[in-house]
């Protein structure tokens, strides 16, 4: 008698997964990737705002700055007010009105040390020049709103009776490096940065040449001819 036997299908292959080791290093990997990225994120964004504040301290807030919503009351002043929009500079052979408008003996003492700086491979720029009351008055309202009282706004800009922006007497200038050449050496032609909190704002004072220049002050609130 024939031995009947049984037919059993081959037995189902069973797929194993891969072993917890290695899914633990793969969860590893994800992580890793995914705090590279978020990283790279940070840094970007620490760039922009960087970026942003070394413009900001180039201009400053009294150069030029146009809130938000200014548009809504009233508009912005104008070249003929001496207004340089934020970020920009123009030259100081420029005919603007805030080129124009400064002070005979400061502009020709600006223009030699222009010329000496050029030779040192800088460009002396105006990021603010003479302004008019109207824009010095603009200025003044919005540095209010900004920091929050008259007493914080007056460390950084003057009333229209009292700022040498409106008199011609003072001058912004940018960019930094423009700035900072100024700063080193423009004693020799009289020009003096005259505030420790604006490294862009510079005075003629023409003893300077002979006597170096005056010691700063702390900031605008501090001088005795920003007092009303």
């Amino acid at each position: 008698m024939n031995t009947i036997t049984e037919h059993r299908p081959p037995a189902a292959v069973v797929r194993r997964g891969p072993s917890r080791a290695v899914r633990q290093r793969r969860a590893l990997a994800v992580v890793v990737g995914v705090a590279a990225i978020a990283a790279a994120g940070v840094l970007a964004v620490t760039a922009v705002q960087q970026a942003g504040s070394a413009n900001a301290l180039v201009q400053g807030p009294t150069a030029g700055t146009v809130p938000a919503g200014a548009e809504a009351d009233g508009g912005t002043p104008d070249a003929s007010d001496g207004y340089i929009a934020d970020g920009e500079t123009i030259s100081l052979y420029d005919g603007a009105p805030a080129v124009s408008g400064l002070d005979p003996a400061l502009r020709e003492a600006l223009l030699a040390a222009a010329a000496a700086a050029s030779d040192d491979g800088v460009e002396l720029r105006v990021a603010s020049g003479w302004r008019s009351p109207r824009y010095q008055s603009w200025l003044l309202e919005r540095a209010v709103q900004q920091y929050g009282s008259a007493e914080e706004a007056g460390r950084w800009v003057g009333t229209p009776e009292t700022s040498l922006h409106v008199k011609g007497q003072a001058v912004d200038i940018g960019p930094f490096d423009s700035s900072d050449w100024l700063d080193r050496k423009g004693d020799a032609f009289g020009l003096c940065r005259t505030y420790e909190n604006e490294t862009w704002h510079f005075e003629l004072f023409p003893e300077a040449v002979d006597q170096g220049c005056p010691q700063m002050y702390a900031d605008a609130a501090e001088d005795p001819r920003m007092q009303r």
